[in-house]
């Protein structure tokens, strides 16, 4: 099968962090950013490490997840005022968040936001057996309201059947060129496929003409996944959100430690990180203003 995605500049590589997420706390890593002030300080110390994109979680002042619009858009002025860095929302939410909850996040203007391609069963911790659930319906829904808002979605692809709903999107002229997907092996949690080259490489077989890929190992395979797939032609997210430990038995110090590691990879195979402004135009998303500091 003919492989079409769209490899990115042989000498560039646009690297993602997942700064919070939904389920990591300060109880498994005491650096995890959990308020908004927080949250824009390791965004600004991602940046200046190479990061080009910063995935968004959001919550309360009680450290509950949460999709008011209003505490994202605290965390993008605060973001903002230091550093240009791209802002992706997350609408992936938390257990705790209905489907309306989770698109929030637009409502405050990010310029990329995650979708979720699929339901999922949760299969390990307190929501055990409980559905993520993301119907078709679903998808189409989120999407449209992306559309509304002028955020560009990345699409989260845990297992193989969540391509197809690519597709149909596709075909249904709800996706403009050029796409992103994110190809997420070893997230027990999700029920995601496992970390491993073979699955890896499958997806890559699958994937749409006009699509970048960013590649996701959860837990210890975060960066040997992503130096395989800065590799075959793809970008990488890194962060507290997929993984906690710097290496086996040693939590990592910061989010920017993460960063600055796979920036160091990168650059031992020939590959700068792309500035917010390059990763934007690249991916397609409108110029924002140089912060002046």
């Amino acid at each position: 099968m003919a492989i079409n995605y769209l490899k990115m500049p042989e000498n560039k590589v646009a690297i993602t962090v997942a700064l919070t997420g939904a389920m990591v706390t300060k109880k498994m890593n005491p650096s995890v950013p959990e308020q908004p002030e927080e949250i824009a300080k390791d965004a600004f110390d991602c940046y200046n490490e190479g990061a080009a994109v910063v995935h968004i979680h959001a919550r309360d002042k009680k450290n509950v997840n949460s999709g008011d619009p209003l505490i994202f858009k605290d965390i993008h002025d605060r973001i903002r005022k230091n550093c240009n860095v791209i802002l992706q929302d997350s609408t992936g939410g938390g257990a705790n968040l209905s489907v309306e909850q989770r698109t929030g996040c637009l409502e405050a203007y990010p310029e990329m936001a995650s979708l979720n391609m699929g339901t999922l069963v949760r299969t390990v911790g307190e929501a055990a057996g409980t559905a993520f659930m993301n119907t078709r319906d679903d998808i189409e829904g989120f999407v449209k309201r992306m559309n509304q808002f002028g955020v560009k979605p990345e699409m989260e692809i845990y297992n193989i059947a969540m391509i197809e709903e690519v597709q149909i999107l596709i075909q249904k002229g709800l996706l403009k060129p050029p796409y992103n997907v994110n190809l997420i092996l070893g997230m027990v949690y999700q029920g995601a496929l496992d970390a491993n080259y073979m699955f890896f490489n499958n997806y890559l077989q699958y994937l749409p003409d006009n699509c970048y890929f960013n590649t996701l190992g959860v837990g210890k395979m975060q960066t040997t996944l992503g130096v395989y797939g800065m590799i075959l032609g793809g970008n990488v997210r890194v962060g507290l959100e997929d993984n906690i430990y710097y290496k086996r038995g040693e939590l990592a110090s910061s989010n920017a430690q993460l960063v600055a590691r796979i920036v160091r990879m990168a650059r031992d195979l020939g590959k700068e990180p792309c500035t917010p402004a390059e990763a934007r135009e690249l991916f397609g998303l409108k110029p924002v203003p140089v912060v002046k500091k």
